[in-house]
């Protein structure tokens, strides 16, 4: 295939290359798009229910009022929970994998500022971490 380039074709070409005028960079507007997205990720490992459950709360919080879009929250898959083998305790809620999203949803201060909880991670027995997509503020 041997076309011939059009004269029309030739001579916008070379306007375009002789052009002073400035293309707009829509890669530059792209990347302010990515760099405004803030997430964030905390790791409960090693917590007890209740330091995590206060650790959580202050998190989600100092990260709604930074504007953080989303949180990765990692609990463990609480495999090697010892509340596994204690009959007096849930099993559910005393692992933190199961705890920390049930405290977040009871949580009317918290759950006001989440868009969205990821229950499907929290409900996958093979994921140890769930995210949060938190609120825009406003004002």
């Amino acid at each position: 295939m041997n076309k011939k380039i059009s004269d029309k074709d030739i001579k916008d070409w070379d306007n375009f290359i002789n052009s002073k005028e400035k293309l707009f960079n829509k890669d530059q507007k792209l990347s302010k798009k990515i760099s405004t997205f803030k997430e964030e990720t905390i790791d409960l490992h090693g917590y007890t229910l209740e330091d995590a459950n206060t650790k959580i709360e202050s998190f989600i919080l100092s990260c709604f009022e930074k504007g953080v879009i989303k949180i990765n929250i990692i609990t463990g898959k609480g495999s090697r929970s010892k509340n596994l083998n204690d009959p007096y305790q849930s099993k559910d809620l005393s692992i933190l994998k199961y705890s920390v999203p049930n405290y977040i949803k009871e949580n009317k201060n918290l759950i006001n500022k989440i868009l969205k909880l990821d229950f499907d991670s929290v409900e996958n027995p093979s994921k140890g971490n769930f995210d949060i997509i938190l609120k825009k503020k406003s004002g």
